[in-house]
């Protein structure tokens, strides 16, 4: 049986889809327009019936404007506002979704000139090409990754623009669970809106209280054998392994369930999507699935007669985008009631509220902003909803810094009953004293009014918490999650080295230290203690840099005091400011390595306190610092929260921060940035007492909130305690091994042949690789002597390059030789260069890339037998074979390039010529190769028509015995004298040519072994 991943996941995926709802349309009998992929008479068909009472309707008019829409580099914007809007002519109808008609092809071709790719599952909504699902078998190489880098490739060509507009969201699966220890998504079924520079990969994680439970409609035995002829599977009708792969609780179906049901896909499509003005450009955005689960939770709330509740999202879940799209869902869900709402979003510090109103402003709100009492009591009093005349969503942006403890009431009694006001309260554990007035004010100001709590650190303690001010929480997402879902990082606590220790100590006692909190900050912020903290500080960052070989990182000191932070800033422009620019000749061999470590070196820094300088000057070292302009801040109490730069990736605290503030704190580095898989906190001030018991204070929290699910919650830090555990776990894997001898190991885990048993040594190694570095960031160097990290680095060498022999070994069993030989040989090519100018790298990206189009062309070739494939494939490996490419010259770098177009040239005038033939054969590969075969040796007719005819019509008959009885093939013998007897009949009796008996069983040999190598899953 063929056993690939179109067997495992695209036909039991479409079929779910079918179960979903959806009807399956053959490419083979359906007409599309090539410019735009839409399925005009669908789409004719659909919009005249949602638009039947409207008279304006003009369908080519209105088709021909979609068109122009398309053309545009503003990543399908235009295009989806017409898609969603409910006035005038409507593509698709949300009032009565199903009203709309809903189609799955395969295999669609995306193309532009001599640029395609062809999506594995296309969804159609009234025609149009709004979604495409790309699958992966398990395990397959380099995981989802794969496509991750397919897909980017695909999405910045300029050619695929019309396509990409008109992609609302895509989902990628490799139908395996996700491996939550890996913050890289590699295992499981993701979903993404599209991008022109890199899509974002999402987990989706139903959540129990909002499970989707979709109908599943019966699929009759003849829509299934339609699917399996249509895509020339009949053979995996009655296999075990088909019907496994059936179940609607794979990890690809149930992502098809959450994102694809109807009323799911309709709250996506209408609610989910945003588009965001960003400074590299403009972005499209989908919600996450907590921010989805958090807006159904208000809806709850308020269908029940809730007015208040805290959403309870882990710091860098997106709050802000949650209220944006809050704010689009709950302007609907009034509108329905005749209600107008109007929004307001409270914070407490000017620099958030300048920052919220640039989020909101760059996802198209109408943003008003008010910063005083006096226009808060205006606002309250208005007889208007909103401030605006356009009828744009709008939210207006409170800052209550000058008056939370203003005594005066502020209220309005006339208010208007169908103006319903909804306040967002931004980080409600803090500046919400309840002993304050602002709650009182804001209940006098609106009694009915509702009032959703947001925040990522809830205030816990006794004498009183943020929801004995708020209400309960209406939806929770916690660290854990955010982290498993790759939203944050883990934390890695790192101790000053003893050697610095010693210098603090020497220091202080030079100072003559005096007892006395007074004292302690002059001492802190003397000199003689901030100069060698400084030193540390720098040269720990710089080879931090180094060690991620990521120059554009950022790094922050919260520093004691104010004074401190002063001194640490002024020494820092005397010792280490840096104005001047690198300037290197042209010539000079040595340039890279130079303008790398000039661009590791920290060169600039900026101070900011509240009392220095203006709050522009301020707000522009700020936005330099998140644009990589500066390398260093210097802070104490401000950017301590609200603030958000995803290269900050080290925190150096230097004293010791209290409770939720603490945690606040520490989530400055948690954003992801680039393949980082932590944030690093340096610790001078020992915050782990404070930690323990922050944390402890939020696992009772946790605890009366989740009762036997508290292990859903867990510290932060990987600890030395899991760092030991580890290691433990490691020497248990190798316990049978000689880990001693690298030579006895090798030959050792060569007697293995088990994928799952190679996998578990090589994934302990490479555990150990991480952990030598881990144990040297957290300091616990004692730890290094539990085991050989040196001798373990060489043996996971030796047993990565046994994992991938035995991967290899397996796709050659697998029917993919030719696709992962070259896949193995492209990942072995490392373009690194010790001397190199820009030109050269310029020509090595460019290498690289021609490689990887070359690979890619020849690994979807069907027809591995082909001569000229193989004589193409052979050039290829030579190319391999005679010198490693990353050590090549400019000149054979040229060369090579030329001589890889020169394979990609062939290579696809043979693909293109491979596809019309497979084409006559309904897209049956098998018959294409017998086709091939019986062309170029002892040919049955001069005629490539007639001999098309002859096959067309064995293929026909063949395939009815085995749509009657797909058993057939599990008898070899008999399924081969059937063909025997087809054969013979077709070609004596019905074609009436002359055919002997060494000929006829050639032929019947040829078509036998076709689908008998389909059947059980050999190579071609």
């Amino acid at each position: 049986m063929k056993f690939n991943e179109d067997s495992r996941v695209k036909i039991p995926a479409i079929l779910h889809l079918m179960r979903l709802g959806y009807n399956y349309l053959s490419l083979k009998t359906n007409s599309w327009d090539h410019a735009t992929n839409i399925f005009k008479s669908i789409f004719d068909e659909s919009i005249s019936r949602i638009n039947a009472n409207n008279s304006e309707l003009d369908l080519e008019g209105l088709y021909n404007q979609i068109a122009l829409d398309l053309e545009n580099e503003d990543l399908g914007k235009a295009f989806y506002e017409r898609l969603i809007d409910r006035s005038g002519v409507r593509l698709i109808d949300f009032d009565n979704f199903e009203n709309n008609s809903l189609h799955v092809v395969t295999e669609l071709p995306y193309e532009k000139d001599d640029d395609s790719f062809r999506p594995d599952i296309i969804i159609l909504i009234n025609g149009m090409p709004l979604s495409f699902i790309e699958v992966k078998k398990p395990n397959n190489l380099d995981g989802i990754q794969a496509e991750h880098k397919r897909m980017k490739t695909r999405f910045q060509n300029k050619k695929f623009r019309k396509f990409v507009n008109l992609t609302q969201f895509m989902v990628f699966s490799n139908n395996m669970e996700y491996d939550d220890e890996n913050p890289i998504p590699i295992e499981g079924a993701f979903y993404a809106s599209p991008s022109y520079q890199e899509s974002v990969f999402n987990y989706f994680r139903e959540d129990e209280g909002y499970k989707v439970t979709p109908d599943f409609r019966e699929l009759s035995n003849e829509q299934e054998l339609f699917i399996l002829k249509d895509n020339n599977l009949l053979s995996i009708k009655d296999s075990s392994e088909f019907a496994l792969n059936k179940d609607t609780n794979t990890p690809t179906n149930r992502i098809i369930s959450s994102l694809y049901s109807k009323e799911r896909l309709a709250f996506i499509l209408e609610f989910a999507l945003a588009y965001v003005k960003e400074s590299t450009g403009i972005q499209k955005h989908i919600m996450r699935y907590p921010q989805l689960f958090a807006t159904q939770a208000i809806e709850r709330t308020l269908e029940n007669g809730g007015k208040k509740g805290i959403i309870w999202h882990t710091q860098g879940s997106g709050k802000t985008a949650l209220t944006f799209y809050n704010v689009k869902y709950l302007k609907h869900y009034f509108g329905k009631r005749n209600i107008i709402p109007k929004f307001y979003f409270i914070v407490d510090r000017i620099d958030l509220l300048i920052q919220a109103g640039r989020e909101f402003k760059s996802r198209g709100l109408i943003v008003h902003t008010i910063d005083s009492k006096e226009e808060f009591v205006q606002d309250i009093k208005a007889n208007i909803a909103l401030h605006n005349d356009t009828g744009r969503a709008e939210i207006t942006v409170v800052n209550i810094q000058k008056f939370k403890d203003d005594p005066s009431v502020v209220s309005n009694k006339d208010y208007q009953l169908n103006v319903q006001r909804v306040y967002f309260l931004d980080e409600v554990h803090r500046s919400y004293n309840p002993k304050g007035s602002f709650l009182a004010n804001l209940n006098q100001s609106d009694a009915n009014a509702i009032k959703i709590g947001l925040t990522g650190t809830p205030l816990l303690g006794d004498d009183y918490n943020s929801r004995s001010l708020f209400g309960g929480y209406i939806h929770k997402y916690y660290y854990n999650s955010s982290i498993a879902d790759g939203y944050t990082l883990r934390l890695i606590r790192e101790e000053i080295e003893t050697s610095y220790q010693l210098a603090l100590q020497k220091a202080l006692e030079d100072i003559k230290i005096l007892e006395g909190e007074g004292k302690r900050k002059f001492v802190y912020a003397h000199p003689k203690f901030v100069e060698p903290m400084l030193d540390y500080i720098i040269e720990d960052f710089q080879n931090s840099r180094l060690r991620f070989d990521e120059n554009s990182i950022g790094g922050m000191v919260i520093c004691d005091s104010s004074d401190q932070a002063k001194e640490l800033f002024r020494i820092f422009q005397e010792k280490y400011e840096v104005t001047e620019q690198l300037n290197l000749a042209a010539d000079d061999p040595e340039s890279y390595g130079k303008k790398k470590a000039h661009e590791r070196k920290v060169k600039t820094a900026a101070l900011i306190l509240h009392d220095v300088g203006t709050k522009d000057d301020r707000k522009a070292r700020v936005e330099e610092f998140k644009e990589g302009k500066i390398d260093f801040l210097f802070v104490y109490n401000m950017l301590l929260t609200g603030f958000d730069a995803k290269r900050l990736k080290k925190l150096y605290i230097c004293r010791v921060i209290k409770s939720h503030n603490l945690l606040q704190a520490l989530t400055r580095v948690n954003r992801t940035y680039k393949d980082f898989r932590y944030g690093y906190v340096v610790d001078f001030a020992d915050i782990q007492k404070e930690f323990d018991k922050t944390n402890r204070d939020y696992f009772n929290e946790l605890q009366s909130e989740l009762g036997d699910e508290i292990e859903h919650y867990s510290n932060l830090f990987k600890s030395k305690e899991e760092i030991e555990s580890d290691i433990e776990e490691i020497k248990d894997t190798l316990f049978y091994f000689d880990t001693n001898n690298a030579e006895a190991f090798s030959r050792q885990i060569n007697q293995i042949n088990d994928r799952q048993e190679m996998l578990n040594i090589a994934k302990a190694l490479n555990t150990a690789k991480s952990l030598y570095n881990l144990i040297r960031l957290t300091g616990n160097y004692e730890l290094l002597g539990k085991l050989d990290f040196k001798l373990l680095h060489k043996l996971a060498t030796e047993a990565n390059n046994r994992l991938q022999l035995i991967n290899l070994k397996q796709n050659l069993d697998a029917n993919e030789e030719t696709t992962n030989l070259l896949n193995v040989a492209l990942e072995d090519v490392i373009f690194a260069f010790t001397k190199i100018k820009e030109e050269e790298m310029v020509l090595a990206d460019k290498l690289k890339n021609t490689l990887q189009r070359t690979r890619e062309m020849l690994g979807g070739n069907f027809d591995p037998k082909d001569p000229n494939f193989i004589s193409l494939k052979e050039e290829l490996e030579r190319l391999f074979k005679k010198k490693n490419l990353s050590e090549v010259t400019k000149e054979e770098m040229e060369q090579n390039i030329k001589a890889l177009n020169a394979i990609y040239d062939s290579a696809k005038e043979m693909e293109r010529k491979n596809q019309l033939l497979r084409a006559k054969y309904a897209n049956d590969a098998k018959y294409a190769r017998i086709h091939k075969r019986l062309m170029e040796k002892d040919p049955l007719t001069d005629k490539e028509a007639k001999l098309l005819e002859v096959l067309q019509s064995i293929k026909s008959e063949v395939d009815n015995h085995i749509m009657q009885n797909a058993n057939i093939l599990s008898n070899e013998s008999f399924a081969e004298r059937m063909m025997a007897r087809i054969v013979v009949n077709q070609i004596r009796n019905k074609f009436n040519m002359e055919i002997n008996a060494e000929q006829s069983k050639r032929i019947y040999h040829m078509i036998a072994k076709e689908y008998l190598n389909e059947f059980n899953g050999r190579a071609a």
